[in-house]
């Protein structure tokens, strides 16, 4: 009893974790499908870490863990903004901050056939979903959602885009909306697209407020909420 209690998920999620920490017994999920993202690996029916940070958890049955790190590490369903290095005749080429280069199929497009193949060029920025992340192989990308439908994927055109860690990356996806983003939205106009593997993306009519939106981005991860708002009011006082 003692031994299932230690690896009961909920006495880990929301709490640091080392590598070599067994959270999951899958004998102790019937009937369930687990998914697990970065950090995490399957061993029989242990689920060990394998890198430093916050094991975190999302309904209905996915873990991972979240640390604050500049590689990235490509991940299943993960949402990313990609650079174009290389345009071949079947695949994009695409650099997403991972070990590897990626590659975005001419087709992986909502109704992509051979005569509307985009044409993209190298440099281009462009919002992606890595649908295929196995060790030892090139991740492969899609520019749809899981239902075949474009949403917000595909070229960011303009803007300015900046890299950050991947911790503050994903705080910035968090739900309810981070104090930092929450706050400037309230005084300020502009589009921002976040990618998890520590790229932000950010346009606006002035310029001035792409500096200010991104500055106080830059400066919020080691701050805490209290902190954050702050924070954004010194920098939107100054603009005033």
């Amino acid at each position: 009893m003692e031994a299932k209690a230690s690896t009961s998920p909920a006495s880990f999620v929301d709490k640091i974790v080392v590598p070599g920490d067994v959270v999951l017994d899958l004998s102790s999920f019937t009937n369930q499908t687990i998914k697990l993202g970065g950090g995490l690996r399957q061993d029989c029916d242990a689920i060990s870490v394998m890198k430093a940070g916050k094991l975190q958890f999302s309904k209905p049955n996915k873990y991972w863990v979240e640390s604050s790190q500049k590689r990235y590490v490509p991940c299943t369903e993960d949402t990313v903004l990609g650079i174009v290095v290389d345009c071949k005749a079947d695949n994009f080429i695409v650099d997403i901050k991972g070990p590897a280069t990626a590659f975005l199929p001419v087709l992986a497009f909502e109704g992509g056939t051979r005569r509307n193949i985009p044409k993209f060029e190298v440099g281009a920025l462009i919002y992606v979903r890595v649908v295929k992340a196995n060790p030892g192989m090139n991740p492969e990308l899609s520019c749809t959602d899981a239902s075949g439908k474009a949403v917000e994927f595909g070229l960011l055109k303009d803007g300015f885009m900046f890299e950050t860690s991947t911790g503050l990356s994903r705080m910035l996806r968090s739900s309810p909306t981070c104090p930092v983003l929450e706050e400037l939205g309230k005084q300020l106009s502009f589009e921002i697209a976040v990618g998890l593997n520590g790229r932000v993306w950010l346009n606006a009519d002035s310029p001035s407020t792409v500096v200010v939106v991104s500055n106080a981005i830059m400066n919020s991860e080691s701050l805490s909420e209290v902190q954050q708002k702050i924070m954004v009011e010194k920098l939107l006082q100054r603009i005033k």
